[in-house]
């Protein structure tokens, strides 16, 4: 029974708790224990008898034998076996061992359990623990398992153990962490996107820093051992709040728990803690069984989480989901994009609290009344920043004129709509032109645009308000007035296997705007480009060019860097900002997702190691593009967006 409703729909697979149980042959009897009376919404459990070696297996006289498996195929339905078990693969394996009957047993049985697994249609299948750092032969069997796989994912079961700790009794050699031994198995696999992780969650845990870098990895579980839970006033089990703080971050990532180990505290059968029951959680209506009051408590921290806000709501489609930056200058944007951007009212309300400031420092209150301010709106689209435009107006009592400079003819014809149906006649001038080219009858007071990307320049603003900068007075302001572009390097495996799936490379120099979800920040971001306007000397046809460097945190440990994550802030006017910079951020603002700039090949890097990244926007007769390369610790190739330039079409 799910966890809870986190929000009305709520569909995440987070809901879902497992529990990892013995082998049983009476696949029936274990699910009624574990799910119709426990209350979990799947078991993870062996499909092979424990004891079972090939090597020592008996053969009938046509030499065959059956493999001593967790009863028939025919015992559940598939559709039981598809949403209600995950195959725990046989722990005593060692694909490595240097006992060649052992290794030889070891590759039989892994391959026989994960066709027998696949025979059922399970959705997914924990594999043992590397057994020591040198695990290449166990990728290697991996790996060719994953070529012929479909849909099922298998789990690799990693310790999260502290880098001086192995209290998991896993020998790790030369391994400093956990994320060492994860990331050595899946180079050797090719971070094949149907590989990812259960973290074996322990009583004692790494460095905050160190827990980041698993939220940028495919986690799909984390196993909660019983060993982890403290003991609460009323003698039940609970979790410190550095366990509380991660179990959130994992439901907040769709990975979901799975309860393991013996019964640890003695809660009497059919009670419940009255602090888990508060919010009416779903798993308080089914009867005990031992390990109830750990489920217990896992749904009470699920639902204590604060319901999905609208934005969020709204975005959850979007999550590291690929899509090309909007190329406005070339292309039209349709009705249904002007109508997602409209929206976004915070934006807007920055906008018209920059216009009003302006306004009020541009004419005096004596003179409201005989000065006009002439305002240009270049890029007006449907008109939501000619609204701003005039409400700023109304609210500060000053007269204007606006002229709305549009080239879209379909957003002229809107424009026009709204102008007689809003009775704007005689305060606004329509213009279809593109703002590079139109000759204004009169210079303007104040240049207003909505022309910012998600990395602030990408696209075109420079090239737009450059080329209309001519027809601003000497003395005339600019809203934006500044913006900066920001980078960090990230850790994003999901984000990365998507642009290695094309197999070209075109997709690994493309910058993409992507909703970040799955994704771990490595450093703080830097700035890389700065643009004001107006400007002195117009920046166009002028290539920019930034060398940055970062550090991770030194209690981190290594991490794998797939790409550049960038950003914008914008300074409307004065001290009225809006952007996207995590630090800094406008809240509850929708209209901008970060911008995402992969690497072909990531990059390990270490703690005290500086990484040296360098940023290039590139300037042609015709085009805008980006470049980016590392340097250090080890060079990269240099990307070149070229083949997807940002067309400035003059």
């Amino acid at each position: 029974m799910p966890l809870g409703e986190r929000s009305p729909g709520d569909k995440g697979e987070s809901r879902y708790c497992g529990v990892e149980t013995e082998f049983d042959e009476d696949v029936p009897r274990l699910l009624s224990a574990n799910i119709s009376r426990g209350g979990f919404d799947f078991v993870v459990s062996p499909l092979m008898n424990p004891t079972y070696r090939p090597s020592l297996l008996e053969k009938d006289g046509n030499g065959s034998s059956v493999l001593p498996v967790a009863g028939s195929d025919l015992i559940l339905n598939p559709s039981q076996w598809s949403s209600h078990v995950v195959g725990k693969i046989s722990s005593w394996i060692d694909l490595d061992s240097e006992d060649e009957i052992l290794r030889l047993d070891s590759e039989t049985t892994l391959k026989q359990e994960i066709a027998w697994a696949s025979h059922l249609s399970l959705q997914a299948c924990l594999l043992p623990t590397p057994r020591r750092a040198s695990c290449a032969n166990y990728a290697r069997c991996i790996n060719q398992i994953l070529q012929g796989l479909t849909n099922m994912q298998l789990w690799l079961r990693i310790p999260l153990f502290k880098a001086e700790d192995d209290s998991m009794g896993t020998s790790t050699d030369d391994m400093t962490d956990a994320w060492d031994l994860w990331n050595s198995f899946r180079l050797l696999c090719e971070h094949h996107s149907q590989l990812s992780i259960a973290l074996d969650v322990s009583s004692t845990l790494p460095s905050a820093n160190s827990l980041v870098r698993w939220f940028g990895e495919p986690v799909r579980a984390a196993i909660l051992n019983t060993e982890c839970f403290l003991t609460n006033a009323r003698g039940y089990p609970c979790l410190s709040k550095r366990h509380q703080k991660l179990i959130t971050g994992f439901f907040n990532h769709s990975v979901q728990i799975v309860i393991s180990g013996k019964p640890l505290h003695k809660v009497l059968r059919g009670s419940a803690d009255p602090a888990t029951l508060d919010n009416g959680d779903n798993v308080g209506c089914v009867q005990n069984n031992s390990l109830r009051p750990y489920l217990e408590y896992v749904g009470y921290l699920y639902q204590k989480l604060d319901p999905l806000p609208e934005q969020e709501r709204f975005e959850l489609g979007y999550r590291d989901f690929l899509q090309s930056p909007l190329q406005p200058l070339m292309d039209n944007l349709e009705a249904q994009t002007y109508e997602t951007f409209e929206k976004d009212t915070v934006k807007y309300t920055q906008y018209q609290r920059a216009i009003s400031q302006a306004l009020i420092d541009r004419v005096p209150d004596e003179k409201a009344s005989v000065i006009t301010t002439v305002l240009m709106v270049v890029g007006a689209g449907r008109g939501p920043l000619v609204r701003a435009s005039l409400q700023a107006a109304e609210e500060t009592g000053r007269k204007i004129k606006v002229y709305a400079v549009e080239k879209n003819p379909n957003a002229i014809v809107t424009l026009h709509s709204l102008v007689k149906l809003e009775g704007w006649e005689n305060s606004v001038t329509i213009v279809s032109s593109d703002m590079r080219s139109w000759d204004a009858p009169q210079k303007a007071d104040i240049l207003v645009s909505e022309l910012l990307g998600s990395f602030g320049d990408n696209e075109l603003s420079p090239e737009c308000l450059d080329g209309a900068q001519r027809f601003l007075k000497e003395d005339g302001l600019s809203i934006p007035s500044s913006y900066t572009s920001f980078i960090q390097p990230v850790t994003t495996s999901k984000l990365y296997n998507d642009v290695k799936s094309h197999k070209d490379l075109v997709h690994f120099e493309t910058a993409y705007v992507v909703k970040l979800h799955s994704v771990a920040r490595l450093a703080p971001t830097q700035p890389v480009f700065i643009f004001t306007h107006p400007e002195c000397s117009p920046q166009r046809n002028n290539q920019r060019y930034k060398k940055l460097q970062f550090e991770i945190p030194s209690d981190m440990g290594s991490a794998l860097v797939h790409g550049f994550a960038g950003y914008f802030d914008a300074t409307l006017y004065k001290d009225v900002h809006l952007g996207i910079e995590p630090s800094v951020a406008t809240p509850n603002m929708f209209s901008w997702f970060p911008i995402f700039f992969p690497l072909r090949t990531p990059l390990r890097i270490h703690p005290g190691s500086p990484l040296e990244v360098h940023f290039w926007r590139c300037v042609g007769s015709a085009k805008v593009w980006y470049e980016w390369c590392v340097t250090s610790p080890s060079p990269s190739a240099v990307h070149n967006s070229n083949g997807r330039s940002y067309w400035v079409g003059l």
